[in-house]
């Protein structure tokens, strides 16, 4: 009996023991999930993100910037940062922390979504598929002597982003929405640009299925509202205020992540720019309590 008394004791400790020890392994498996934030590729492997969108700096814009749309730096210098707004053909540049904006006026009335800067040549899009492209040197001017408006581009759909890959001197030309007909893709037109030009040089797509599948969704229609071209990676970000996502895709548009745009600082997020030094930018348009603003994404060192 004595030694049933023995045997029973020591195998209660031994089962006390090992429970502990599961715990304790629990809880750091728990704290590592915490602190480690990765995302299912299109390959099965995994991709972090180098910017930790929960903890911008954020840049209250001017009451003329309340609707900011499309945002973008030339040559990434992140000292003057160049802005349009959706109701109105002006352009705005000032530095991040400015409490007033210099204008251009380049047009007039209309629904502008996005611009680009290539070498010199400013260029802004508009809803429909327009471009409206000028030389930089003209933004000190109260209005832009001669515009170049460019139309029939792309086919009739609704447009919201535009980008540059300066290495190439290609422009693309992102797809929103495309109203009159069923679409299980989002398209994205490329032109080369030169000497005032552009000449059709290809066609991507973004498959609603592999964005879905990659979010944890079971379907997604994704409206996107901008893209940028990491210039170091030569990766694309693709931008999207009504899905609230980011979409990392390689430099052929292969979809590699997606990440939720989680927080109130994402109000509206409309434009998408980096810098010099690989800092991600994010516009968003002001709300009832809130102005326009541009949140900063430092890269992770």
């Amino acid at each position: 009996m004595k030694y049933n008394k023995t045997f029973l004791a020591s195998s209660l400790f031994v089962a006390i023991a090992f429970i502990g020890i599961s715990c304790v392994n629990a809880n750091r498996d728990d704290k590592k999930s915490d602190s480690t934030e990765t995302v299912s590729t299109g390959g099965g492997e995994k991709s972090n993100l180098p910017y930790d969108l929960t903890n911008p700096v954020k840049y209250n814009m001017p009451q003329n910037l309340f609707e900011i749309s499309g945002i973008v730096f030339h040559n990434g210098d992140p000292k003057e940062v160049f802005a349009i707004q959706d109701e109105d053909g002006d352009l705005f540049h000032l530095g991040l922390t400015d409490k007033e904006s210099k204008f251009t006026k380049f047009g007039g009335k209309g629904d502008y979504e996005d611009l680009a800067i290539l070498n010199n040549t400013v260029i802004v899009l508009k809803s429909n598929g327009e471009l409206h492209s000028f030389p930089i040197s003209e933004i000190n001017k109260p209005e832009v002597a001669d515009v170049i408006k460019t139309k029939d581009l792309v086919p009739k759909a609704e447009y919201e982003g535009l980008a540059v890959d300066e290495k190439t001197s290609l422009v693309y030309i992102l797809t929103k929405e495309i109203k009159k007909n069923k679409s299980d893709q989002t398209d994205i037109y490329a032109f080369k640009y030169a000497d005032g030009k552009f000449t059709a040089s290809g066609t991507f797509a973004l498959s609603y299925k592999e964005i879905a599948d990659l979010s944890g969704e079971t379907k997604i229609k994704f409206r996107p509202s901008a893209l940028a071209k990491n210039p170091s990676t030569n990766e694309w970000y693709v931008l999207s205020s009504v899905n609230k996502l980011l979409v990392v895709t390689d430099a052929n548009f292969k979809i590699k992540a997606t990440y939720p745009l989680k927080g109130d600082f994402f109000n509206q997020p409309e434009g998408i720019a980096f810098d010099r030094d690989q800092n991600l930018y994010i516009s968003n348009e002001g709300g009832t309590l809130s102005a326009g603003n541009i949140l900063m994404f430092k890269l992770k060192k």
